[in-house]
């Protein structure tokens, strides 16, 4: 035993001596989810491997045209991106593959969360779901009540640019009887009430002071950044509608080309830990993908019930990626001009 606990030292003591003086840069998006993944991630891991965590504010889509602007030679180590945005990159070429093997807590960890083909973890689960002030409207109950009417100049639509953009617009594609092939219905239906909209917003934290403000009702949004609103006193809560919500997957990926990757895989794993985990859940709204989290009454209010993830629709992300770039031109042909 005496012998597992020198070797146990000696290893902590190589890591830390290895990594001290490094900068561990990582790619975040913004506003609240920075703030949590700083607290319950990137702090307590400079304390844990005694080196320097630097997190930069950078959406799912600023993090993709940076590694290819940078192919090879990436400004982060690690990055934190929606699993719509992971797959092409790994396509692309711009992701290291990661040795599962190495990470200590792999079997905490559900196996549909690893990606088959090796480039990317699923950190946390989420959705793209709807968005109401109480104070202004009664709790919706459809993807249809976001385009109602009445909610004219009260209502905010997230950009095609986006994770929820494109997920919102398939929602409502698929209410009015589209498919993946057939977007048509969708884009008609945001068409007529395009006058209705306040913002078509490309930051999820840019509906923060909306709700505040009391400038809009309604809005398609995420149930963490609803939570962490919420608590900061803004008059918002979260619906989830009887279609179903659209399940998100936000991953965790080391750039091809990292300056340090071995450092990132050990980030990574910490990320995974069940203490990490619980952290980001309680105070992030997030759904944890370590199996041995136990979440606080809070967060449990805020995540979707079994019943709403079992209606979770999670789009095949393949289709995504080769129709992306063409629903976005539409987009910006028919909705943002």
């Amino acid at each position: 035993m005496k012998r597992i606990l020198i070797t146990a030292a000696a290893l902590a003591l190589c890591w830390t001596s290895q990594s001290r003086a490094e900068d561990l840069v990582i790619a975040s998006p913004g506003g609240s989810f920075m703030d949590q993944i700083v607290a319950c991630k990137a702090d307590p891991f400079k304390k844990l491997a005694n080196v320097n965590t630097i997190v930069s504010a950078s959406s799912s889509v600023q993090t993709a045209a940076k590694l290819r602007a940078t192919k090879g030679a990436p400004e982060f180590d690690v990055v934190y991106v929606d699993s719509e945005i992971a797959v092409p990159l790994a396509k692309e070429g711009l992701l290291e593959k990661i040795d599962y093997a190495k990470l200590a807590n792999r079997d905490a960890v559900g196996k549909q969360f690893f990606d088959p083909n090796g480039y990317f973890v699923t950190m946390m689960t989420a959705a793209t779901t709807i968005a109401y002030n109480p104070k202004l409207t009664e709790k919706p109950t459809s993807w249809a009540d976001v385009l109602d009417p009445k909610f004219k100049g009260k209502v905010a639509l997230p950009d095609i640019t986006g994770t929820a953009g494109i997920h919102f617009l398939l929602a409502i594609n698929k209410l009015y009887g589209g498919t993946l092939d057939n977007v048509d219905p969708g884009f008609e239906a945001i068409k007529k009430i395009r006058q209705n909209v306040v913002m078509f917003y490309t930051q999820a934290d840019q509906l923060v002071p909306l709700f505040e403000r009391g400038d809009i009702a309604i809005a398609p949004w995420y149930p963490d950044r609803i939570g962490s609103a919420a608590d900061s006193g803004v008059p918002v809560a979260v619906a989830y509608p009887k279609e179903g919500a659209v399940g998100i997957r936000p991953t965790i990926a080391i750039p091809k080309g990292a300056a340090h990757p071995d450092l990132a895989l050990k980030y990574i794993d910490n990320d995974l830990g069940e203490k990490s985990q619980k952290c980001f859940a309680d105070n992030k709204y997030a759904g944890p993908v370590n199996k041995n989290v136990v979440l606080s009454p809070k967060a449990a209010a805020i995540l979707p019930s079994a019943e709403d993830v079992e209606k979770l629709w999670f789009i095949d992300l393949d289709v995504i990626a080769a129709k992306r770039a063409a629903w976005t031109a539409r987009w910006q042909r028919e909705i943002a001009r």
